[in-house]
């Protein structure tokens, strides 16, 4: 079934630099057009707000927090995985194996953790076996099997893979280890970026009553048309603070932006972006698809593929689920179909439904396994004028998974481990000048600050966002 919006459905432009004379109401015009009538026509002055609230500010509120910074960029540390496990490759001769990199792709070779009278598992793709180390040199890794099958039939051949360290064992009257492990972390990175915009009106037209009365989600009312300008103008910085910090990645050379280099190189006065929310979950988190064409969340096996990746990760219990439309809709008839009733009738919802009861089709959470999923829309991804409205079906966003709770990460800044929400915006700060949301007022109107007969309102923001613990995110595609 095909939607048609209809021929004269509200298509009001979108806003523009310059004034139209159609901003004016003609009282020239023929009595069948205009106001030249000596009939007076019905006003309703009140300006109808047939988009209800169009901001879609809110969601890092909700999700994270906001902190100050006062350098050009934050570095953090992440711990890394506590136990020993390695992508290797058996020789085809012996009893021996090279390691390649770690279990997460990171590269190990002569670096890895194993040592001398390590017990280990090592799988195939059909087989398993169970060995202790007898020698190590560099990346090459000599073992004997419990079973004394040699290896290559333990495993099956010459073939990639992955060794799971799981104690160790010794004589009696052995020495201790030869050597020790050290514990590895991660660190990354991220810059602020400069944000700004500025609303313009000429001391006559802020003088000038209008005859539509304006609101705005700024709270703004009243017959002056600038306190509606200049109200949306802040609302729409607002949500730039927000989208930005969703949808910014990092600049790269071969982007083609005047002086760019990769953070800070050696123009510092480069336009380097900074990593969003987005960018961070593909860079170093999960991203789920389903089937092309196909929403992704039609059965619980899709979600049990989640589960097992977050069994794999940090295996957070409570995670938010923010989605589009189609998504949730999807979520919900998934969760419906479950229901024993469901073919007979729809008894969801609602317990001890009635005719006289509004029936609910709609569930904002449900636990699987051990997780629990809390489930709200997310206006981003459904208005029409943000990402609702893009083209590109095939790198579409349907959500985003959040863990809920806070992490606990060294600071390189404050020298110290600390815990903080998985997402937070750090902004420019200091005791001279604060750039979380700062705005001001130049001209001849109001405060006098310059000989120029306008009121110019700018607003500015420096800031980036901080995703931590990426792993433990999931974008739905």
């Amino acid at each position: 079934m095909a939607i048609t919006p209809g021929g004269s459905l509200n298509s009001t432009p979108l806003p523009q630099k310059q004034t139209l004379s159609t901003n004016y109401i003609d009282f020239t015009a023929e009595a069948t057009a205009g106001w030249a009538q000596q009939y007076l026509p019905d006003l309703m002055e009140k300006e109808a707000e047939v988009f209800g609230n169009r901001t879609i500010a809110g969601f890092l509120s909700q999700v994270g927090a906001e902190e100050a910074m006062t350098s050009d960029q934050v570095i953090w540390s992440e711990q890394g995985r506590l136990h020993l496990s390695y992508n290797a490759t058996t020789h085809g001769s012996n009893e021996t194996f090279d390691v390649g990199n770690d279990i997460d792709g990171q590269t190990a070779g002569a670096n890895h953790g194993i040592r001398v009278n390590d017990t280990v598992i090592m799988t195939s793709a059909t087989k398993t076996a169970r060995a202790i180390v007898t020698t190590v040199s560099g990346a090459t890794v000599t073992v004997a099997t419990y079973d004394g099958v040699d290896l290559q039939t333990a495993i099956g051949g010459s073939t990639a893979i992955v060794v799971l360290v799981y104690g160790s064992e010794y004589k009696k009257g052995d020495n201790g280890r030869s050597g020790a492990n050290t514990p590895k972390f991660q660190t990354y990175k991220n810059k602020p970026i400069i944000l700004k915009d500025k609303y313009e009106i000429s001391g006559s037209d802020a003088s000038a009553i209008g005859w539509v009365e304006v609101s705005g989600e700024q709270g703004q009312n009243g017959y002056m048309w600038y306190l509606k300008a200049e109200g949306d103008t802040r609302a729409r910085f607002a949500d730039y603070l927000e989208m930005s910090m969703l949808e910014s990645v990092d600049a790269t050379i071969a982007s083609g932006s005047t002086g760019v280099d990769n953070f800070l190189g050696t123009d510092n006065e480069g336009l380097w972006g900074t990593q969003g929310l987005f960018a961070a979950i593909e860079a170093r988190g999960n991203i789920t698809s389903g089937v092309t064409g196909v929403n992704w969340a039609t059965d619980l096996a899709e979600f049990d593929a989640i589960l097992a990746e977050f069994d794999k990760q940090g295996s957070i219990e409570e995670n938010m689920m923010f989605v589009n439309r189609s998504t949730s809709l999807a979520i919900d008839d998934m969760l419906a179909g479950i229901n024993g009733g469901y073919a007979g009738g729809a008894s969801f919802g609602v317990f001890e439904n009635d005719a006289d009861m509004a029936l609910n089709l709609g569930f904002s959470g449900f636990r699987r396994g051990s997780y629990d999923f809390y489930k709200s829309d997310f206006k981003y991804l459904n208005d029409k004028g943000t990402r609702g409205g893009l083209l590109d079906t095939v790198n579409a966003i349907r959500g985003v998974i959040i863990p809920a709770g806070v992490s606990s990460v060294y600071d390189q800044q404050l020298g110290k481990n600390l815990k903080r929400p998985f997402l937070h915006v750090r902004y420019r700060s200091s005791q001279t000048d604060d750039r979380r949301m700062k705005t001001w007022v130049t001209g001849s109107v109001g405060a006098v600050t310059s000989d120029l007969d306008a009121m110019e309102v700018h607003y500015l923001s420096e800031r980036c966002l901080i995703t931590q613990g990426a792993n433990n995110f999931m974008l739905m595609k």
